[in-house]
This record gives structure tokens, C-alpha cells and sequence, in this order.
């Protein structure tokens, strides 16, 4: 990889803090390439970021839409499968960041050219922000069925909001290294299991009632992986070898997904309840694990709230971060008050509609067209303005999306638009000679 020069900073790189009196302003990481030294990250250490990014009540809920439309049998089928293709897309897409140190929008620039990844930024920041408010809503909702009930329900959303600002200013190796492994993940893994165990006593009987076809449960599933690929090389960029950093996130995302999406669907079938935190505060001691799945829930309104920032600055790089934090937190949190749940499976499919064929189209021209082959140079000063055939092979791959979704959802649209990006890419790519324009 070819040298870049960078400024200096913690781990010699990212944005200096700058010191205000007795006040420093947290470190940032920004859009540069990581340093050699800062390639900290092992594959243990992305198998827990990437299991405690993949839990979550939201995972849950998203679990509970499977039933009744499927049995319990054809939930853990669909949550095993579209939780290994989906988490298999998500490592390979994180490769990039690995091997050139950079983040996540940055790593479109030579596929897209800088104009095209500016328009998946947009998108990106805009789900980071639906994915925050829901995060945060489904925090202080539970939260208040805990203690105090609607009448605290904005004071939770309060101090949830603070304290995912506090962690979002504090950046990815502090939050992966002290906050993650050293407790947030063992927190949520005990109260998960004593969740499992108290679910596994009851009586489980279901008949699927078929109104959700299982291709298109299975397109349920692997969106909640595919949702974080915009967001995984802003992490997966600290790795110290590209193999460690891909083993570490398959396995961690897949555990993670298969076990939250089935146990979703197993609290459904015995409570009957819509929203899963009434489902676990049946259950004996239901309100202790319901709290400790709340603190790890922070962890993805962190990711989302730090990676809309570092997004952003792929189009402003010279915006400071913790500004943009803030902004988002705010607005984030104003949705959270008010946005409705229900709007949740469509807002999973929507993700899926725009980012499977978006990420057809960099593993097609990163991994079979160029064959890994880019220098740093075109992440950055050497990248093209746009590409044309990248953006035409997404919307095709797009319109094979919604074709499908809304005329025949009974195939299951992630897999055939994904392919149909990926191959489009690969034709054109071939045929033009790899050119880079």
C-alpha cells in the first residue's frame, strides 16, 4: 500500500484534540487512511464488536415478524440461512476497509467516483439517522415499561440520548476495547441466555399462516446485516490482518443474528405480544434482563450516531464530528418521540432496496473486476468524479428490488437484485477493459 501522509494524533493519526482551557475536544478519526500502528483491532476483538452490533431489541422485534407467518421450525431455518449470506456479504465488504485503512464511503470513491459516492452518503446518513431514532425509541419505550411507565418516557429518551453522545464523542478503538469487551457484551450475553432458558421452558406451538412468504422472511433477515455494509469499514479499517478482521465479523454477526432473530420469533409464539420488551418482562426476572439488553443497546445507536458523522465528512471532510454528533442526536432523538414502530418492516425492506445492490456492485468491481488491485491514491486525490456504468449496474440492480418486492414477493428480492448488480458490473467492467472512468 502506498504511503499517505497524515496528521498527527493519537496512534500518529486522525485529528489532533484540540485543548479550550481545562476542556479537550474529544479525538477525531476522520476520512484519512489508519496508520500501520493503528491497526490494532484482532479477529476476537471484531468477533465481539460484530456479536454485540448483531444483538439488540430491535433484532428481536425484527425476529417476531416472522410469526405467525412461518412455524418455529422455519424461523430458525430462515434466521440460520439469511444470517450466514448476509453476515458472509458483510465481512467481504468490510475486507476493503481492512486492507486500504479507510472508512466506508471513502472505500466507494473508485467504484462510483467521488460524485457517486456522494449520493450513497446521502442515503447512508439518512438511514443512520431512521436507525438512531429507532434505536433510541425502542430504548426509552422499554425503559419506561421498567419503571415509571408513558409518563417517563421522554426523561429516558433524555438520558439514553446523553449517554450515546458520550460514547459516539469517545471513538471506535475506546469503544470497542473498554466499553464492549470489557463489559457490555458479557452484560448482554448473560441476560440472553437467561432469556433463552426461561423462553425454552414454555409451551411452543405454531401454524404458519403464510402471509409472509419465506423468501421474503428471508430477505427480512439478511437485511439487518446488510444494513450495517455502509457502516463497516469505519471499524474494520483498525484491523491488524484483513483474514483476522473477515473471520472475526462473520462469525460474530452470524451468532449474533441467527440467535436474536430466532429468539424474537420463540417470545412471539409464547406471549402472543406485538412488542417483544412486554414479551420478556413476562418472563420471571423478565425486568433484570430486559435492563441489561438496554445497556448493550447502545452500542448500535453509537455506531449509528459515529458513523453518520464520519459519512458526512466524505462529502464535508472539513466538518468537525462532534458537531455533526450532536446535530444527529438531536434530530434523532425529536423522531424518536414520535416515530411509530409499525413503520418498522418497511423501513428494514427500503435498507435492503438500496444497499444489497449497491454492495452487488463494489464486491463485483473490487473482487472480480480489479481483483483487489487499487492503490490508496484512488480512494482519495486519484479517484474519478463518476462512473457511470457503476451507477447504471445499481439501478439495475435496484429496479430488480422493487420489481420483485411489489410483483412477485414470493422469490425473495435480496438475492436475485444483488446478482443482477454483480453480474452487470462485472460484464460492463470486462467488456470497457477495467477501465477506471
Amino acid at each position: 500500500m502506498l504511503a499517505y501522509s497524515l496528521p498527527s494524533g493519537v496512534f500518529g493519526r486522525g485529528r489532533m484534540s484540540e485543548k479550550r482551557g481545562f476542556l479537550r475536544a474529544p479525538p477525531e478519526w476522520g476520512i484519512e487512511p489508519v496508520s500501520e500502528e493503528a491497526r490494532i483491532l484482532r479477529g476476537v476483538d471484531f468477533f465481539f464488536l460484530w456479536f454485540s452490533l448483531g444483538v439488540g431489541l430491535l433484532v428481536l422485534q425484527a425476529g417476531a415478524l416472522l410469526i405467525p407467518s412461518l412455524t418455529i421450525e422455519q424461523a430458525f431455518a430462515v434466521s440460520l440461512l439469511g444470517s450466514l449470506i448476509g453476515s458472509f456479504l458483510l465481512a467481504l465488504a468490510g475486507t476493503i476497509g481492512s486492507k486500504h485503512g479507510v472508512p466506508t464511503m471513502v472505500s466507494l470513491r473508485p467504484i462510483f467516483g467521488t460524485y457517486g459516492s456522494y449520493l450513497a452518503t446521502s442515503l447512508n446518513f439518512l438511514q443512520l439517522i431512521g436507525w438512531t431514532a429507532f434505536e433510541l425509541k425502542v430504548m426509552s419505550d422499554s425503559a419506561s415499561l421498567i419503571l415509571g411507565g408513558e409518563g417517563l418516557r421522554a426523561v429516558w429518551l433524555t438520558l439514553f440520548s446523553l449517554f450515546v453522545l458520550g460514547l459516539a464523542l469517545g471513538g471506535p478503538l475506546a469503544f470497542v476495547r473498554k466499553w464492549i469487551e470489557r463489559f457490555a457484551v458479557w452484560l448482554v450475553i448473560a441476560s440472553t441466555l437467561w432469556i433463552t432458558y426461561q423462553a425454552s421452558a414454555q409451551e411452543m406451538s405454531s401454524a404458519a399462516t403464510g402471509d409472509i412468504p419465506i423468501t421474503l422472511a428471508l430477505d427480512l433477515v439478511i437485511a439487518m446485516p446488510i444494513s450495517w455494509m455502509p457502516l463497516v469499514s469505519d471499524y474494520n479499517r483498525f484491523s491488524c490482518k484483513v483474514r483476522s478482521g473477515f473471520l472475526g465479523t462473520l462469525a460474530g454477526y452470524t451468532v449474533a443474528n441467527t440467535w436474536f432473530y430466532f429468539l424474537g420469533a420463540v417470545l412471539a409464539v409464547i406471549s402472543g405480544q406485538e412488542f417483544v420488551a412486554a414479551s420478556i418482562l413476562g418472563l420471571y426476572l423478565g425486568s433484570v434482563a430486559l435492563l441489561a439488553i438496554l445497556v448493550d443497546e447502545t452500542d448500535n445507536a453509537y455506531a449509528d450516531v459515529y458513523s453518520s458523522a464520519l459519512s458526512l465528512q466524505n462529502v464535508f471532510p472539513k466538518l468537525r464530528q462532534w458537531k455533526i454528533i450532536l446535530a444527529v442526536i438531536v434530530v434523532s432523538a425529536a423522531l424518536a418521540y414520535s416515530v411509530p414502530l409499525a413503520n418498522y418492516e418497511w423501513f428494514l425492506l427500503m435498507i435492503g432496496a438500496s444497499f444489497v445492490p449497491l454492495f452487488g456492485v463494489v464486491i463485483s468491481e473490487y473482487f472480480l473486476v480489479r481483483r483487489t488491485n487499487l492503490g490508496i491514491e484512488e480512494f482519495y486525490e486519484g479517484a474519478p468524479r463518476l462512473v457511470l456504468r457503476s451507477i447504471f449496474s445499481w439501478l439495475l440492480g435496484l429496479l430488480t428490488y422493487f420489481a420483485i418486492a411489489l410483483h412477485a414477493p414470493e422469490l425473495g428480492a435480496s438475492l436475485p437484485s444483488f446478482s443482477v448488480s454483480l453480474a452487470a458490473q462485472y460484464a460492463m467492467g470486462r467488456w470497457k477493459g477495467v477501465d477506471r472512468s
